[in-house]
């Protein structure tokens, strides 16, 4: 089994930064996939990014440029960057990692943003 543990979110004003990250331990392959999805009200799980073991990355359009992901294959964490923020951000935001083509997921942690 897996377990994922997000922390780093919080409250910001537009514009500002925040950097999350999320801390995987259990039974963790060397071959992986890590990333962020997001959940806003009344919307459905959005991808944010995805990082593999091979630091490969992926991003959503709405995030490009704004957004990094990067990761730590020693300590088995992601971490996801994120600058210049805008309201529409403002969702949970989920760690998830991706092996075997099993998915394991995080609990989640908030991120609002102020206008």
């Amino acid at each position: 089994q897996v377990q994922l543990v997000e922390s780093g979110g919080g409250l910001v004003q537009a514009g500002g930064s925040l950097r999350l990250s999320c801390a995987a331990s259990g039974t963790i392959l060397g071959i992986n996939t890590m990333g962020w999805y997001r959940q806003a009200p009344g919307k459905q799980r959005e991808l944010v990014a995805t990082i593999s073991s091979g630091r490969t990355t992926n991003y959503a359009e709405s995030v490009k440029g704004r957004f990094t992901s990067s990761r730590d294959n020693v300590k088995n964490t992601v971490y996801l960057q994120m600058n210049s923020l805008k309201p529409e951000d403002t969702a949970v935001y989920y760690c998830m990692l991706r092996q075997l083509q099993r998915d394991f997921w995080g609990q989640g942690t908030q991120v609002t943003v102020s206008s």
